[in-house]
């Protein structure tokens, strides 16, 4: 559960393109509470993980006055490290061999894999808004958010109170990996009957409002592909015990675009 509290941008690296700038290809307009919902913006195309960290710094720029958030899926595989995992970009870089695009987000937090297994969400919400509360208790109700869309679609689950952390990170090979997002456990986030995680969540808290992020693990990531880069190909199986995506636990292949399109209606029906 990664938290930042820069009052300025971090750099990230991408290509040499200004954080603070829309990119070529960013995304289009976000979903605004209280407006007609448009059409499910990746109803028919994939994003960039660096749109997706370009929507988020332009998302905090100025001050937020009402919710906004994006749904994101991803065709392609990359690799997105925290503000503080810059020294492992070069090295990543180099054990893809091209195969990956690798890139440092603002917030801190573990090495995220992004690609066609995962569904994101970010969320801005203005610094009085009802869950921009407490830092550890700001996760709480998105977390819970998920918990009737998970369900509808026959995934029991669970968000972590606090005092369940301990158990699951034993049970579970917790902290093994913890280089990685999914290596990890913090309280809110949505996990399996057993503590495996499903959901992760992430923050970011500047004077202008704050960003909520949720990454949903909707089909088997390629672990190995994520450890090789980072230089521990001996946690694939640390990471595979720990988390549990929706295709595991219905047994079959979830489509990424149709959880996308739920999650985006979800969103849009409780901002």
């Amino acid at each position: 559960m990664p938290v930042d509290h820069g009052s300025s941008a971090s750099p990230a690296i991408d290509g040499g393109v200004s954080e603070t700038k829309p990119r070529p290809g960013a995304a289009g307009p976000a979903q605004t509470c209280g407006e007609e919902a448009p059409p499910f913006p990746g109803g028919e195309t994939h994003e960039t993980a660096s749109a997706e960290q370009a929507w988020n710094v332009d998302a905090l720029a100025e001050p937020v006055l009402r919710p906004k958030f994006r749904v994101w899926t991803y065709e392609a595989p990359g690799i997105v490290l925290g503000c503080g995992q810059g020294a492992l970009l070069a090295a990543a870089l180099q054990r893809s061999e091209g195969r990956l695009s690798c890139l440092k987000r603002e917030s801190g937090g573990g090495a995220v894999l992004t690609g066609p297994w995962v569904v994101s969400a970010s969320v801005a919400l203005p610094v009085d808004h009802p869950w921009a509360g407490k830092v550890v208790e700001s996760y709480r109700p998105l977390g819970e958010l998920f918990l009737p869309l998970l369900g509808g679609l026959g995934v029991a689950a669970k968000v972590l109170a606090p005092g369940d952390l301990a158990r699951a990170r034993s049970e579970n090979a917790i902290g093994v990996a913890d280089w990685a997002c999914f290596g990890g456990l913090s309280p809110w986030e949505v996990v399996s009957p057993e503590g495996r995680k499903i959901v992760g969540l992430a923050q970011r808290r500047r004077r202008t409002g704050i960003l909520l992020v949720a990454g949903t693990l909707v089909n088997p990531p390629d672990w190995r592909m994520l450890c090789d880069a980072l230089g521990h190909p001996e946690h694939e199986t640390a990471l595979q015990r720990c988390t549990k995506p929706l295709a595991e636990a219905l047994g079959r292949e979830v489509d990424a675009l149709r959880f996308a399109e739920l999650l985006h209606h979800t969103l849009a029906a409780n901002l």
